[in-house]
């Protein structure tokens, strides 16, 4: 009678005891999820890579000079490879790449450091192309009219 007694009284411990851990088990697993669900809450912003967006970006007056270069970056990340002369002539994106020197060159929140920084970034994609680009960057700092 007492190995019985013993028996329930043991089994009844180990349930309650076993009642506390499933208890701190579920409550310290929520507050996991929900810093868990605070961080997936802030994702960063999908920045649109197309080339006829940037471009848009760049030509805009009203872009500010950290969207501009923001801008620019991707352009030489994403599209700044320019395909190989046609012999002598350059290929026909190129004209593309000298509005956009153009277009830095004479916008109002521009600064040297983006001027500078897209040139040197073209430059060292396409070295063929380095005479064309100076010549760009020459006409368009010219025609800024200072």
């Amino acid at each position: 009678m007492v190995d019985i007694t013993l028996l329930v009284e043991s089994g009844m411990g180990l349930l309650v005891i076993l009642t506390i851990l499933i208890y701190f088990f579920f409550f310290s697993s929520k507050k996991k999820k929900v810093v868990k669900k605070s961080i997936k809450k802030e994702p960063q912003p999908k920045k649109n890579n197309d080339f006829k967006h940037l471009i848009s970006i760049i030509k805009n007056k009203k872009s500010t000079t950290k969207e501009l270069k923001e801008a620019l970056e991707l352009v030489i990340k994403y599209h700044g490879t320019i395909h190989k002369k046609l012999g002598l002539r350059t290929h026909p994106e190129f004209d593309i790449y000298m509005d956009i020197i153009f277009t830095i060159c004479r916008h109002p929140n521009t600064s040297k450091d983006i001027i500078i920084m897209f040139d040197k970034e073209l430059e060292l994609k396409n070295p063929d192309y380095k005479p064309e680009i100076n010549s760009a960057l020459a006409k368009g700092l010219n025609s800024r009219g200072f």
